[in-house]
């Protein structure tokens, strides 16, 4: 894994091109390379995972035309070895890297469909002056691109391409009314106008001052109703098995995060399976008042005992506002996911052990994880109750409720369903997700900021992916769900909070679920199978029910997430009130401040809970401290 930095377009500077490429230094502790060749500057930092000696980067192939910086992981990288060999190429290095140099010397720009990992690189032809970038299917590795004038800037992440301080730094106000609906900036847009995201599946070409963008592959859901559970069972555990045993290809320690869930447990299972060493496995759990939530150490034990782990354990406290900095200045934008407390220290633990952690990230997207995948297949049921009887009596009543003191979301996740099922498919799918519901949205931010009108932006985004998906039959409905959320919450929050807090403390982090062949097969599963009688993850507990503790099956999921709900009301109440009062507002006037009281107010009352709201405003609080006002260098 590493932190890659590119800039065509004009003499380069040295000095820069190694100071931007340097402030990646996280991404890449072991190694720095630079190559500058007139209008061409490429800057890279390795962390050491295979041909620890021979993989230093840039790199060339043999007679020095083709100039390569590579962030990522392929895994069929020998087969492709091989493959190349027999067909005349010469390596000089055991590394996937050069694998990739001679793929694009016989194949070109098609060599991408044959890779099979994570990956975002970018190859630099000195003969017809071109640069070709890519960024692999699902979005594992991040790519980030800007164009100003004639300078053409890439990065695997934003801080590299920001260290040109003449790069104009305007906020995107779209990507802002995004980011407090979604709590992540979705799609291709970045909280700066100028930077924009390569998108999963895609490559991108520089040439003669003109940018050419290419999609190169999707997901297609094709269900298959002429197989029956066992033929879906026996294929997906051999593609399975294939995916792990690829994924555990490294030259370094490695081990797996062991959340208490069954992917997590499979992932590790799996692995125990595959090699004849005990697993390295890492555990978070909450300390403080963390209400209602589940201590998910004790599953996570009864895996361990059963494979042997080597297994580590550690107690998160409510003290997040102490790595707000350490979060903002990873992600360079507002990122309001709060699973990013857990795995900033769960990669802590891990790198104080390991180099590459194997993690379960995928599994929800791959067999109906995830609670409003629940409610969306539920609402086909309420929406043939009269509309009376939904919006008069059950609406009505279920609004009047308070949340439950404990903190857990039973009756939030109850309002969000109620709220919006009597919609269409694609909006309603929108109303479970989104945070700015109504009655919020509408008075949210300031009229002087005039946000307030692109706040119909995340609603277009999520349903154009949505309806790219035929409808089918409503058996089929769930599969345009999961279209939407591999296009934008799988990438742009799940993925990227891997990313960025593994990065943070130079771990890599593998995802054998995303397995671009074993998710391809999991697309051909009808959705029935993956739930059934509103059971999520049926086909997958079944398959697993020989290999993993019947409690650990059984169990209710809750997500890697902390109580953020409970600590907002408790132990970070004061802090919240400080940074969210009408007087720091002010400093920017973005928001109405009579609307952001009153989401306080309903959450520290129990009205209704509001911590991803909250936590979202926290966070911009302190982006726009570093990165508008400059209060520190982070953001400079």
């Amino acid at each position: 894994m590493c932190g890659i930095f590119g800039i065509v377009g004009h003499k380069i500077d040295e000095a820069h091109l190694r100071k931007a490429t340097d402030l990646l230094s996280h991404r890449g502790p072991d190694a720095s390379g630079y190559f500058v060749d007139g209008g061409i500057g490429l800057g890279h930092r390795r962390l050491s995972i295979i041909d620890l000696e021979g993989g230093r980067q840039p790199m060339f192939n043999e007679d020095e035309s083709l100039c390569i910086v590579f962030n990522g992981e392929i895994y069929n990288f020998p087969e492709l070895r091989d493959d190349l060999v027999a067909r005349q190429h010469r390596f000089k290095t055991r590394s996937d890297t050069e694998t990739i140099l001679h793929a694009y010397e016989e194949w070109g720009e098609d060599c991408v469909v044959r890779l099979r990992g994570m990956f975002a690189f970018a190859i630099w032809d000195r003969t017809s002056k071109k640069l070709f970038v890519a960024r692999d299917r699902f979005g594992i590795k991040p790519l980030y691109y800007a164009e100003q004038g004639n300078a053409f800037y890439f990065a695997s992440e934003m801080k590299a391409i920001l260290a040109d301080a003449a790069l104009r730094r305007d906020m995107d106000e779209a990507s802002l009314a995004c980011y407090f609906s979604l709590s992540y900036i979705p799609d291709s847009m970045t909280i700066f106008k100028g930077i924009r995201k390569l998108l999963p599946g895609h490559t991108l070409t520089r040439q003669n001052g003109r940018t050419r963008i290419n999609q190169y592959w999707d997901m297609a859901y094709e269900p298959d109703r002429s197989r029956g559970e066992d033929y879906f069972i026996n294929r997906f555990m051999e593609l399975f098995h294939e995916a792990i045993r690829m994924h555990l290809i490294s030259d370094v320690p490695l081990g797996a995060f062991l959340s208490g869930g069954i992917d997590s447990g499979a992932v590790v299972a799996m692995m125990s399976m595959a090699t004849d060493r005990p697993v390295n496995t890492f555990c978070m759990g909450f300390g403080g008042n963390a209400g209602g939530y589940l201590d998910e150490r004790v599953y996570a034990r009864l895996v361990a005992d059963r494979y042997n782990t080597n297994h580590k354990e550690y107690e998160i406290h409510p003290e997040p506002e102490d790595l707000l900095d350490k979060i903002v200045c990873s992600f360079d934008e507002p990122f309001a996911d709060d699973s990013a407390i857990p795995s900033y220290f769960v990669c802590k633990i891990a790198k104080e052990n390991v180099t590459v952690a194997e993690s379960g990230l995928g599994g929800d997207e791959a067999f109906a994880g995830y609670e409003r995948y629940l409610g969306f297949r539920a609402r086909a049921h309420y929406g043939k109750l009269p509309g009376v009887v939904r919006e008069r009596l059950i609406r009505r009543f279920v609004e009047r409720m308070s949340e439950r003191s404990d903190g857990h979301y039973t009756i939030n996740h109850m309002k969000r369903f109620v709220r919006s099922s009597s919609e269409d498919d694609g909006n309603a799918y929108y109303g479970f997700i989104t945070r700015l519901t109504t009655g919020i949205g509408e008075t949210f931010f300031s009229r002087e900021s005039k946000i307030g009108k692109y706040l119909d932006a995340p609603r277009q985004i999520i349903l154009d992916y949505f309806n790219r998906v035929p409808a089918g039959d409503e058996r089929d409905a769930l599969n345009r769900v999961f279209y939407c959320d591999i296009k934008t919450y799988l990438p742009e929050d799940i993925l990227a909070v891997t990313d960025r807090m593994s990065m943070h403390h130079a771990l890599e982090v593998r995802v054998p679920f995303l397995d671009h062949p074993l998710m391809e097969f999991c697309a051909t599963i009808p959705p029935e199978m993956k739930m059934k009688w509103f059971r999520k993850k049926y086909l997958l507990k079944k398959a697993m029910r020989p290999i993993l503790p019947r409690e650990v099956i059984g169990h209710r999921k809750q997500g890697f997430v902390g109580p953020m709900a409970q600590w907002l009301k408790r132990d970070l109440k004061g802090y919240t009130l400080e940074a969210l009062s009408a007087k720091n507002l002010a400093k920017h006037g973005l928001f109405n401040a009579d609307t952001i009281a009153n989401v306080l107010d309903d959450h520290f009352s129990g009205r209704e809970i509001h911590d991803t709201l909250i936590w979202s405003l926290l966070v911009f609080q302190r982006w726009f401290d570093l990165y508008v006002n400059g209060k520190s260098d982070s953001g400079k």
